[in-house]
């Protein structure tokens, strides 16, 4: 019988042409980040420098967000929230209005909070409410860029959404243990201010930057406490190097926040820079880095196995942002924050180079291993589905250890698979 593989290959066909939007994304935001460090870029655009942020966070991590937790869901509509957020960072390239993109972005974003609002009514959790609280920051990002909000200043809001999301997935896989109750709760405060701080941020810049800076100090060191990586950065191959990733982008994440505390607001200048990119370089891209292995199987079905080679553009990456934000921004020395910069982008496309190498050639195996279930996220695990848990617990039953990042909550058992 060939109907189950034919659908499963036509699903993957159109889970993948959901995808390409945010590889073109991804590839208009390091020609623009080329253009911004003074360099020869294969295009020139005079719009890029001025989407930069918005593309990179939106346009290409927004819609890996979204697909996953379309995938997750299983419901046709909620694919119309990676598809709105992949048109949107096209449009946002293409010389059309502006304006275009900017909604298409909004649109996209109200639709991802609306798949956090379905997954709430399967299974509510502590972890699933920070990851919908990251959704609300995309959709106030967006809201406010395109009411005319500079990016500088929409900077919280873009970290709000990628940290909050990624921090809920880890909670997630802290419940795996009993948390003691200070435990919960101080993570229930921290992820609370990280959402707080940019609202407060447009009111009392100064004081909402200082609260942003320290939650964001806080939330790191419960992940460092809580998160399983302590652990696993012992183990072999492909857990080692996860954790290994994990630990380096939590420092990243911690400085962006010591730096905010200490300095307050920042808009323009080597400070800016060093802080936009701890963040989307050192955090979340280390994230993206070191779960790529789960990544294309869970929304592709197609495996990415692990190979030692994937760890050479993420230890470039770490070792050039090293260049770039410490002895460049941190010190104001030019060819440090160029050559950092450039050996940034040379790492990101080595990966995804290497990753494609390495997918190609498992795709080619006459058995292919077996792929992660579809609620593993974006640097997720795969993960099993678990009985409902009574109203206001915040444990869940044990289940096997895994080392996701973002990710919506299992399918439950009685629901079909869709693909």
């Amino acid at each position: 019988m060939t109907g189950a593989p034919d659908r499963a290959r036509r699903a993957a066909g159109r889970r993948l042409f959901l995808l390409l939007p945010a590889g073109f994304a991804l590839l208009a935001g390091l020609n623009a980040g080329l253009m911004l460090l003074g360099l020869p870029t294969p295009v020139r655009a005079d719009r890029l420098p001025e989407v930069h942020g918005v593309l990179l966070v939106l346009g290409f991590a927004g819609t890996l967000v979204a697909l996953e937790r379309a995938v997750a869901l299983g419901s046709r509509w909620g694919y119309l929230a990676p598809l709105l957020l992949g048109a949107g960072g096209i449009l946002l390239v293409l010389p059309v209005d502006l304006r275009a993109g900017q909604l298409a972005l909004l649109a996209g974003c109200a639709l991802l909070l609306a798949l956090y609002v379905r997954f709430w009514d399967r299974q509510p959790s502590p972890a699933l409410l920070t990851q919908a609280a990251g959704a609300v920051a995309a959709l106030g990002a967006a809201l406010l860029w395109l009411g005319g909000l500079d990016v500088p200043r929409l900077l919280p809001w873009l970290v709000a959404f990628l940290v909050l999301t990624i921090a809920g997935e880890r909670r997630e896989l802290a419940r795996v243990v009993v948390l003691p109750p200070a435990a919960r709760h101080l993570y229930v405060l921290c992820a609370g201010a990280v959402l707080a701080g940019p609202v407060a941020a447009l009111l009392w810049p100064v004081p909402g930057t200082l609260l942003l800076g320290a939650a964001l100090m806080g939330l790191v060191a419960w992940l460092l406490t809580h998160d399983v990586a302590r652990h696993t950065l012992r183990s072999p191959g492909l857990p080692r190097y996860t954790a290994a990733c994990l630990l380096a982008g939590y420092s990243w994440l911690g400085l962006a926040g010591a730096l905010w505390f200490l300095r307050g607001p920042l808009t323009e200048g080597y400070l800016y820079d060093a802080v936009v990119h701890a963040v989307f370089l050192g955090f979340v891209l280390s994230m993206i880095m070191a779960h790529a292995p789960v990544i294309l199987p869970a929304v592709l079905r197609r495996p990415l196995p692990y190979h030692p080679v994937l760890a050479g553009p993420a230890w470039l990456l770490h070792a050039s942002l090293a260049l770039r934000v410490l002895a460049g921004d941190l010190r104001e020395t030019e060819w440090a924050w160029r050559a950092g910069g450039a050996l940034n982008i040379v790492a990101v496309l080595l990966f995804a180079l290497a990753a494609v190498v390495l997918a190609a050639t498992a795709g080619r195996r006459k058995h292919r291993p077996e792929s992660p279930a579809p609620g593993a996220a974006i640097g997720g695990a795969p993960r099993t589905a678990e009985p409902p848990r009574p109203a206001g617990t915040d444990e869940a039953p044990h289940r096997p250890a895994g080392p996701p990042v973002t990710g919506a909550p299992a399918r439950p058992h009685h629901r079909k698979d869709p693909r």
